[in-house]
């Protein structure tokens, strides 16, 4: 008798509502935008090396000690979280698993955003052993950013079906947010370069910093988010214009906002020296205006829902996750 593994025996006993399904990516999708801002606040708060030592907070213990105080605590609170990410990825791979029929693009997905935290957590844990070094934080912060691509994928996969995509507007109009996505991306990169060559290195220590002159990275990142405002006003013209479902053109004007909201804090952090607040605030900002430019994207093609999932092949309850 063939033995189940733990994923298709508790599928073989569970099976959850779309909705369920649903729900567990959005947790996802969330705990990715909430791990970017703890991680956020660890920096700004000089406490990236209150755990002085991976995967132990310290060489003699595995969580922080009272010694570390505060700066041990925060940081060691925010390896937790990365816990906390790991089962809400886990319930979204254990729901899609369960659902009938299987819906193997979701269990896909949702190994991949597995792998890619397991991936940040040794970047990471690299991070400190370097002495925060500002190259391998800011590929911590673009890991941290694919996480939340696949997340929001699956998100808006949860709500279509499997069938392949089909166009909502014209072709050169689904350029234009490739372009977009592509330019944003390049604003996000940007960004961690003036997070690295900025004042908030991190600790209190003596860290070492990006090469390059703050004030001049964070002129050439502000003529990015510029290119990406005009780019954002064209695609709500041109969905306008092209008369597209009312849906895309809703997602086109939400992204307006975002980046609205987001060019304000930007500058007024600029011209306030980097307030700590501001620049958390500036973080959440910079992943939902990647979110926002995705469901833009994503929303300009359509997977009927009525044909939602695929069998398994064979005896699903014996198939390998």
């Amino acid at each position: 008798m063939a033995v189940l593994n733990p994923f298709a025996y508790i599928a073989r006993r569970w099976t959850p509502s779309p909705r369920i399904v649903r729900r567990a990516a959005s947790a996802a999708l969330l705990m990715s935008v909430v791990i970017v801002v703890t991680g956020g606040a660890v920096r700004l708060t000089g406490s990236g090396l209150g755990c002085d030592t991976w995967p132990k907070c310290t060489d003699d213990s595995l969580v922080a000690t009272p010694a570390q105080g505060f700066h041990g605590a925060v940081e060691f609170g925010n390896r937790m979280l990365t816990y906390v990410l790991c089962a809400a990825v886990g319930w979204g791979i254990l729901a899609a698993r369960s659902a009938k029929p299987w819906r193997h693009v979701l269990t896909r997905l949702g190994w991949v955003q597995f792998a890619i935290v397991m991936a940040n957590a040794v970047l990471g844990g690299i991070t400190v052993m370097t002495g925060l070094n500002p190259y391998s934080v800011a590929g911590h912060f673009l890991l941290a950013t694919s996480l939340i691509t696949v997340t929001t994928v699956t998100w808006q996969r949860t709500r279509e079906g499997d069938t392949p995509p089909r166009p909502r507007v014209p072709g050169p109009v689904r350029t234009l947010s490739w372009a977009m996505l592509a330019v944003t991306f390049v604003l996000i990169a940007a960004g961690t370069v003036v997070t690295g060559s900025g004042p908030h290195a991190g600790d209190s220590s003596e860290i070492r910093r990006m090469p390059f002159d703050w004030e001049a990275t964070a002129h050439v990142h502000a003529v990015a988010a510029w290119l990406v405002c005009a780019l954002a006003v064209a695609m709500w013209l041109v969905l306008r214009v092209a008369d597209a479902p009312a849906d895309a053109r809703a997602r086109a004007r939400d992204l307006l906002v975002v980046l609205l909201a987001q060019g304000a804090v930007g500058y007024v952090q600029f011209l306030t020296d980097l307030p700590e607040l501001l620049v958390a605030a500036h973080m959440l900002g910079s992943c939902l205006v990647w979110i926002s430019v995705l469901r833009v994207a994503l929303s300009l093609r359509e997977r009927p829902a009525d044909q939602a999932g695929v069998p398994a092949q064979g005896d699903p309850q014996l198939t390998a996750v």
